[in-house]
């Protein structure tokens, strides 16, 4: 396998990949390759940190999880009831409707990003407010978030959707975001290589990987970030990312060590509102006659994937620096999956 990793970076000119597999509910292999930059001697570690761009959401949906189940949140209440800092507009598609959470998890609320919407931080525009955000004030998005249809009809992926439930959580909560993350998953968990939304000035920045495109160059800014620390914030391991997907495996058997339920764990794969392939901030398929749990980040300089069968306690994830431009299944990391079913 070691070698057909090597094969497979080469033709694909990918600078680092690292990757954790899971099997009976334990991580048996974590394993690491290449540089963090190409062209230096920068290895990539099992501590070295790479962006998780979307499978944030991932992460996100377990902290709404707990949430709920310590009932500061509710999966099917109008979040206008518990938002108190920006509001979600009301119009003829809320008349009979509403956003909820369980709606904004599963991309069904009826919000759909403008075009050009939600790029990666520049450091001229900073970090913007998320009701500076939501209201159209900022270069990552200039126009005003509103509900485009009926909330639970149809699916559109939204990464608006989940700064609205950053917000609400924040506004619950009266902490911000990243504080309890922090607090209610990654330290109770010792998920001890995970940050959202680091600062390269920061310490942790020597395991911060750099992005390249699809030729192995650099990307401008070498580290592209996404200021919106639920929908795309988070940086990781694959190890710290395993470590999650125990834990749903776990809670899904009672097991859990941050307080998920059982009952809760099924709803979170459960199909959601009118798509079946979706579950709360996963998406679901099935292999061998069983739910496979999905969440895939992809960005500038990044592709990355987990997957896992949670009831046979089974898992891979795989983390690359480098933006092929094509879909993780066609790629380095369909690659490796496939060699390994």
């Amino acid at each position: 396998m070691n070698k057909n990793i090597r094969k497979w970076m080469e033709q694909y000119q990918v600078s680092g990949l690292s990757m954790a597999r899971i099997a009976e509910g334990h991580i048996r292999v974590a394993e690491s390759y290449g540089t963090l930059e190409a062209g230096t001697g920068n290895m990539v570690t099992g501590h070295s940190i790479f962006n998780a761009c979307s499978i944030s959401k991932f992460v996100t949906s377990m902290l709404v999880m707990k949430l709920v189940g310590q009932g500061l949140l509710d999966l099917d209440e109008d979040v206008n009831a518990k938002l108190t800092t920006w509001k979600v507009p009301e119009n003829e598609f809320t008349r009979h409707s509403k956003v909820t959470l369980r709606t904004l998890l599963c991309h069904q609320s009826g919000i759909m990003d403008p075009e050009g919407s939600f790029g990666e931080w520049d450091s001229a525009h900073g970090f913007p407010s998320m009701v500076e955000l939501l209201e159209g004030r900022t270069p990552y998005c200039n126009e005003a978030i509103r509900v485009t249809y009926e909330p639970g009809s149809e699916f559109a992926y939204s990464d608006a959707g989940f700064c609205i439930i950053q917000l609400l959580i924040e506004d619950v909560s009266r902490k911000p975001f990243q504080v309890l993350m922090k607090e209610q998953v990654f330290e109770p968990l010792n998920m001890k290589d995970s940050i959202l939304n680091p600062t390269i000035s920061q310490s942790i920045s020597g395991q911060l990987s750099c992005g390249h495109n699809k030729n192995g160059e650099l990307v401008q800014g070498k580290y592209p970030m996404y200021p919106y620390a639920a929908a795309s914030g988070l940086w990781t391991t694959p190890s710290d990312l395993a470590i999650l997907a125990i834990e749903f495996m776990d809670s899904l058997n009672g097991r859990s060590r941050i307080g998920l339920s059982e009952d809760r764990a099924k709803e979170w794969i459960t199909p959601q509102c009118s798509k079946e392939w979706t579950g709360l901030g996963v998406f679901l398929g099935e292999s061998d006659q069983e739910v496979e749990v999905s969440s895939l980040g992809w960005g500038v300089g990044f592709q990355c994937m987990m997957t896992m069968r949670p009831y046979s306690g089974k898992g891979i994830i795989i983390m690359t620096n480098a933006d092929l431009g094509v879909h993780q299944s066609k790629g380095i990391i369909g690659d490796i999956q496939r060699s390994m079913e």
